[in-house]
């Protein structure tokens, strides 16, 4: 993204818009894992920003990811469309310290074109593989997100982390996630770290990987140092110490107890090798006194034998019992080691954030808040000097510095209107599944507030008559001129196709415009219909 040298010579200033209250969005940060480095440009995700020719809602997004997940939890090891979304799943044994991990890819067909909605894949994703809720799924999304992106193409580092199976369905140019959104589809597979805990546990990701030192510099890059999310992470590991404290003391009371049984046995087994003895001795003794025949002494002795065998085999069983509990020990002492691990990542990272707030209250004291008085003026600021396409921005023209920037990055600058108090323009680029719509912003934080239902030529202007407006219309493949209200919907169009560059002159309740072919064309004003 181009950066403002010079703020006047990007801006077309088009009118006061009055003094407005100010409220602007809090930013949201994002997140990634890793060896601390210098000199990384921050991660910040490029999206498409503006109408879109379908709208999903939130649940609909989110259940593309929980579909593919809730076969990954039933066993599938690969499952989705390579053409669309699709999951490898990879599981296999002990190699060292290196991670097994899931890879969500993303194929030629896919639509995703803003950050915040891959994320909901994701959440719906983790929320249908591994039973997290929701408010922890849509955390461990954003760090996913943020960690693919700052590993992108790093190849060294995942085979260094990563188990063989992992890297083999990997490959570099892939893996990780761009941070512009037309750079996705086809081209990402994003790593998600696997842990030692099974589906329904916090730790069924590796939130060390996900939320170590890079995690918290990525974070503190942004405004607010990304607190929140920082502070979400914080009371997640903590969670996860809980559940793998209480793990561990319910496996050692087991062991205790199982301890206890098998030395309850081992003392009956021990007894039963003297009364056997003991009757050995009486047999023996019987023989030599006459008082049984040798017949019956040898058939004492047979039993005896096969009661010694027995006690014998279940001391065998016993043994075998206590080894076995050695490895309940040992998965009792990594639940404590893993508790004790995530307490301290915890508190190191709570200590960090508590001097991120101070200083944050150091930077802002003194400073009063923005009051209405300071609004300032509307303008538009141009993504690439080849488009017209950019965002609409508050200007505070005393001191030459942007109070507001709207969201939107693909607003026609040359069309942004007042109408009825409402801010409105055409913005949107008509691919994947964006449109090119009439929108209207809301005053505050400059985000869209609503979109209109009809297709607006890429290169048509606005014109505004008293309280309706106009604009070229595309409808089954030709251009027209419409009338709008300005709550966006559409009142008239004509039924005459119109040029892509046709000039619109409002005269004693007429538009004279130009016809496809270049030709005058007039019309009557409210209802479109041409006047001969």
């Amino acid at each position: 993204m181009r950066k403002v040298t010079g703020l006047f010579q990007f801006f077309y200033i088009l009118g006061v818009l009055g003094l407005l209250a100010l409220s602007p969005a809090p930013l949201r940060a994002q997140v990634n894992q890793g060896e601390l480095e210098e000199n990384l440009a921050p991660v910040t995700f490029i999206n498409y920003e503006g109408p879109h020719s379908r709208i999903e809602t939130r649940a609909q997004i989110r259940n593309i990811g929980y579909g593919l997940g809730v076969q990954v939890k039933a066993g599938a090891t690969q499952t989705g469309q390579a053409s669309r979304y699709f999951v490898i799943h990879s599981l296999s044994g002990a190699d060292g310290t290196r991670l097994d991990a899931d890879i969500f890819g993303l194929g030629v067909d896919t639509g995703v074109d803003h950050i915040r909605n891959l994320r909901f894949i994701i959440q719906g994703y983790l929320e249908g593989a591994y039973d997290y809720r929701e408010a922890d799924a849509a955390l461990l999304a954003e760090y996913v997100t943020v960690y693919n992106a700052v590993y992108r193409g790093d190849w060294a580092y995942f085979g260094s982390r990563y188990k063989t199976p992992v890297i083999q369905n990997l490959d570099e140019e892939r893996a990780g996630i761009s941070i512009r959104f037309d750079e996705w589809p086809g081209r990402t597979l994003m790593v998600i770290p696997i842990g030692l805990g099974a589906p329904g546990s916090l730790s069924a990701l590796d939130t060390s990987a996900l939320g170590s030192e890079r995690v918290v510099d990525e974070l503190r890059k942004e405004d607010d140092r990304g607190v929140d999310q920082r502070q979400d992470m914080v009371d997640l590991k903590e969670r996860e110490a809980d559940e793998a404290e209480q793990k561990a003391a319910a496996q050692r009371e087991a062991i205790a107890q199982e301890e206890q049984r098998i030395a309850r046995e081992r003392a009956d087994a021990a007894a039963e090798r003297d009364r056997i003895e003991r009757e050995r001795q009486q047999n023996q003794a019987d023989a030599a006194a006459g008082r049984t025949t040798q017949a019956e002494t040898q058939q004492k002795e047979a039993e005896l034998a096969a009661q010694e065998a027995e006690t014998a085999k279940k001391e065998d069983e016993l043994a075998g019992q206590d080894d076995a509990l050695d490895g309940q020990r040992e998965e009792a002492r990594r639940n404590e080691e893993f508790a004790e691990q995530k307490n301290a990542e915890a508190q190191e990272e709570r200590a960090s954030i508590a001097r991120d707030q101070q200083e944050l209250i150091r930077e802002q004291g003194g400073q009063a808040p923005q009051t209405a008085a300071a609004a300032g003026i509307l303008g538009t600021l141009l993504e690439d000097q080849n488009s017209p396409l950019g965002r609409v921005v508050r200007v505070n023209t005393a001191a030459g510095t942007i109070l507001t920037r709207s969201p939107l990055n693909t607003v026609n600058g040359r069309t942004l209107s007042i109408v009825d108090g409402k801010i409105l323009a055409v913005a949107g680029e008509a691919r994947g599944n964006g449109a090119v719509r009439l929108i209207e912003l809301n005053p505050g934080a400059l985000e869209m507030a609503y979109q209109g239902e009809d297709d607006i030529h890429p290169n048509s202007l606005l014109w505004i008559n008293g309280g309706d407006i106009y604009a070229l219309t595309l409808y089954e493949g030709s251009l027209y001129l419409a009338r709008f209200n300005s709550q966006l919907a559409r009142a008239a169009r004509s039924a005459v196709t119109v040029h892509p560059y046709a000039s619109v002159i409002f005269q004693e309740g007429k538009v004279v415009t130009e016809r496809a072919d270049g030709s005058v064309l007039v019309l009557d004003a409210k209802n479109l219909t041409e006047v001969k």
